[in-house]
């Protein structure tokens, strides 16, 4: 055999034993948690043979505590590019079987140089996080690489998309990298994310807590927000992270992949002219609204079981992607709270960063009232809806649908804040207040008189909310000022929102020049 030969053959076995990562015995480990190892999600994500590895040779170089003995090739994390759906993405998967995918300064490097290259590129980075945390043994090298990958998130933030898959594990200061990204997805039942573990708790505060209780899945998607999306199987997650990126561009310079629209463009919805219940205040469903005027009723909802009075996400009108934020009149009427308010507000300056136009669909009584949330800052989260409506420059197409009462009508796009094409269906309620409301603040001192007299005081006040509603519980009046572009029929609004978005399509506006805003946070 010729030395090259030798060479060749060394590099093969290398090769292979850099594949085994932990070994066979630390991979069937991993898989008898129900859980894929890193190079088989990769596997699953990218296209097939696509992956393009980064630093399959690469060593720790700690000494600390015998580390020197347990040195594997690439060691914790599997980095490079690949392509899904054709399309150039970056990516990193950390390894749960070496050492517990704890992150080393070498590890961190490897990501690191993966995030500057999809920068360079102009390209999502994907990043698959199953690991212990930092590696302890690494001490503060191992905290300072954690900070060289959150200072790359920060500056990428908003020139291109970053996703986070939480397949496993997620601790300490490992949890700040992916909620500096745009979306995070996780596991039911196999991952967490805490920043202090249930030991540390039931020390410092004296709870007892369980992981899942305290980091899972479930709580996480209903309770912080923190994470976007939850899937209960991996590939169910591949495919979610897939179906994503389908609806984004690869940065901040490029608009969205364009779908071949088999949908008619000016299909009609008769069921839209009834959907409005006469009682104003009967709920109904807005994922039936979205359904009808949507290509082929497809809808990516974000967030979908945290606050459930506003339904965010993706969809396409004429094959293009947009962005929907709308309010739900079955959850608590539709109105906006803290949570609501701050859920919408990041989708709409994320849609705002990847020139993703924003269709609005309103129907909002107004701001959930009580100390609890006052005490929780609602003046703040709703002035973070406010701000992300305001400074977004994309097209921004609103359609009041019936509500659309004082604060929360300006805070939904209103005219005011740039919103480019107002429509109204005739069912529109555009005042300060609802009729009721409007009639006790004008009329109680005339109301009181009435009833001293002996007069009928209820049928006064009846009276006056009837012209009070008929005054202002319209879009006319808003439309006789110009804040309404023009009242539509409902059964046309697919058409109406796709005509409007294509005149928007040039549409070039330009905040004053700053280092950045102040957002209310």
């Amino acid at each position: 055999m010729s030395k090259q030969a030798e060479r060749i053959k060394e590099l093969l076995e290398l090769r292979e034993k850099a594949r085994l990562g932990g070994g066979e015995k630390a991979i069937d480990k991993q898989h008898a948690k129900g859980k894929f190892t890193a190079r088989e999600r990769l596997s699953m994500l990218l296209d097939e043979g696509s992956f393009e590895e980064f630093d399959m040779f690469k060593l720790h170089r700690c000494t600390n505590f015998g580390m020197e003995k347990k040195q594997y090739l690439g060691d914790g994390v599997v980095a490079g590019s690949g392509t899904i759906n054709g399309r150039l993405v970056y990516v990193f998967a950390q390894d749960f079987t070496v050492n517990g995918g704890s992150l080393s300064e070498t590890m961190a490097e490897k990501i690191c140089k993966v995030m500057d290259m999809a920068m360079k590129m102009g390209a999502p980075v994907i990043g698959i996080n199953d690991s212990g945390g930092a590696r302890i043994q690494e001490g503060i090298n191992a905290l300072g690489g954690f900070a060289e990958i959150f200072q790359r998130n920060i500056l990428a933030s908003g020139v291109i998309p970053q996703i986070s898959g939480i397949f496993g594990p997620c601790a300490g200061g490992a949890v700040y990298s992916p909620a500096l990204t745009d979306f995070t997805l996780m596991m039911e039942n196999t991952s967490y994310m805490f920043l202090t573990g249930p030991a540390v708790v039931k020390t410092v505060t004296g709870e007892d807590v369980d992981q899942e209780s305290l980091g899972g899945a479930s709580v996480h998607s209903t309770k912080s927000g923190v994470t976007h999306f939850t899937a209960s199987t991996e590939e169910e997650a591949i495919a979610m992270i897939q179906q994503l990126l389908s609806y984004i561009p690869q940065n901040n310079m490029e608009e969205t992949p364009l779908v071949e629209c088999t949908d008619p463009v000016d299909r009609t919805e008769d069921i839209l002219n009834e959907i409005i219940p006469d009682n104003p205040n009967q709920a109904y469903d807005m994922y039936k609204v979205i359904a009808a005027i949507t290509d082929n009723g497809e809808f990516f909802e974000v967030q979908p079981r945290f606050a459930q009075n506003i339904i965010i996400g993706f969809a396409r009108f004429n094959g293009r992607s947009v962005g929907i934020v709308a309010n739900q009149p079955s959850k608590f009427a539709g109105v906006l709270d803290c949570n609501a308010s701050r859920k919408a507000a990041r989708f709409v300056r994320f849609c705002d960063a990847f020139n993703i136009p924003i269709v609005s669909l309103v129907d909002v009584p107004g701001f959930l009232p009580g100390t609890g949330q006052e005490y929780n800052a609602v003046i703040l989260h709703g002035a973070k809806l406010l701000y992300a409506y305001g400074e977004a420059t994309v097209p921004k197409v609103t359609i009041t649908l019936r509500k659309s009462y004082g604060g929360s009508h300006i805070v939904m796009s209103c005219k005011q804040l740039r919103g480019d094409i107002n429509y109204a269906w005739p069912s529109a309620e555009i005042a300060v207040m609802g009729a009721a409301g409007a009639v006790a603040v004008l009329y109680t001192k005339e109301a009181k008189e009435k009833k001293a007299a002996g007069e009928d005081a209820k049928a006064f006040l009846a009276e006056k909310e009837e012209e009070y509603t008929k005054l202002f519980a319209n879009p006319y009046n808003a439309a006789k000022y110009g804040y309404i572009d023009d009242v539509i029929e409902p059964r046309n609004t697919r058409f109406r929102i796709i005509r409007a978005l294509e005149q928007l399509a040039t549409k070039s506006v330009t905040n004053p020049t700053k280092k950045h805003g102040n957002i209310p946070l």
